[in-house]
């Protein structure tokens, strides 16, 4: 398969680099020194799961220096998938299809929207990464899961082939009966550490064993939770209960990738996570009163960072 990696950072960086490893057609997609990094010396993975060194890679800055693929790997941040999705037309191919990993819910729309529909899966990864300087990626924790599907889950081929070829990169690799339900459980884990971390300034262990800031990572798992089923989408009856148990065995210095690019002055997928809780409740006529807090609280910083506050 012909793919392209489109955001070649921590998470696009890492599962294409395992495609790569494994011997498919990987077209890495990536900006400045990064890009320099891999022509030059090639991508470099360090993970508890063996290290390894594409070289050489093949990597471009512009997506119609690539041609069309066959699938396109979709690596870069929430807010940055609107302008993503115009580039991705020079690649896109009558049967090409996109896999959105983003946090958040609202990327397979929007690609819908520019793309077309029958172009586009639902999808999510789970991994903790990070860039440890341009072409150099380090796999931090959590089991690299990645997770796809079509938007209306229907069994299809090309959703098998693409989960065969993970699974020959040793991937972890699912097709989930219900691939919206799959990006909403993950969206309730997410938006509630990385709110909940970015307000506090504290990593997970922190904020998870003391009282009042637990009753608030419950009270915003609860309040994703309720916006999901008032939307139609039926999370299990005990996900609240499991989620705030996996936030439990997360390593006690874990922040989240929001978290820390709030507090690094970059701009954060704040609108998407926080933001949309807020945004897809007050549609469904749902309270959320924690994501409120958490997100009215980081808006004036991300504002700042995004260079529309003096």
């Amino acid at each position: 398969m012909k793919i392209a990696i489109f955001g070649s950072g921590s998470v696009g960086g890492y599962f294409g680099g395992r495609l790569a490893q494994a011997g498919e057609q990987v077209i890495f997609i990536a900006r400045s020194e990064h890009l320099r990094a891999i022509q030059d010396h090639g991508l470099r993975v360090d993970s508890p799961k063996g290290d390894f060194v594409i070289h050489p890679a093949v990597a471009a800055q512009e997506p119609a220096q690539v041609g069309e693929v066959d699938v396109i790997l979709l690596g870069v941040k929430a807010w940055q998938v609107p302008e993503a999705a115009k580039q991705l037309r020079s690649i896109l191919g009558s049967d090409t299809f996109v896999v959105p990993l983003q946090n958040g819910v609202d990327a397979p729309a929007q690609l819908a929207e520019a793309l077309g529909a029958e172009h586009v899966l639902g999808g999510l990864c789970r991994i903790a990464a990070m860039m440890v300087s341009p072409g150099h990626i380090r796999h931090t924790g959590i089991e690299p899961t990645i997770a796809f599907g079509e938007l209306d889950n229907h069994a299809s081929q090309r959703c098998e082939r693409l989960r065969q070829a993970f699974e020959k990169a040793g991937v972890r690799c699912e097709i989930p009966s219900d691939i919206h339900i799959a990006m909403w459980e993950k969206f309730m884990f997410i938006a509630a550490i990385s709110g909940i971390g970015a307000v506090t300034r504290q990593p997970i262990g922190a904020f998870r064993s003391i009282p009042q800031t637990r009753r608030m990572l419950v009270e915003a798992l609860t309040e994703t939770f309720n916006v999901a089923q008032a939307r139609g989408v039926r999370l299990p009856d005990d996900l609240v209960d499991k989620t705030l148990a996996d936030i439990d065995h997360l390593p006690a210095e874990a922040t989240a990738s929001m978290q820390r690019d709030i507090m690094a002055g970059r701009p954060s997928e704040l609108h998407a996570q926080n933001g949309a809780v807020v945004r897809l409740g007050a549609e469904a006529g749902v309270p959320t009163p924690v994501h409120s807090f958490l997100f009215a609280s980081l808006l004036p910083q991300e504002q700042l960072a995004r260079g529309e506050l003096d």
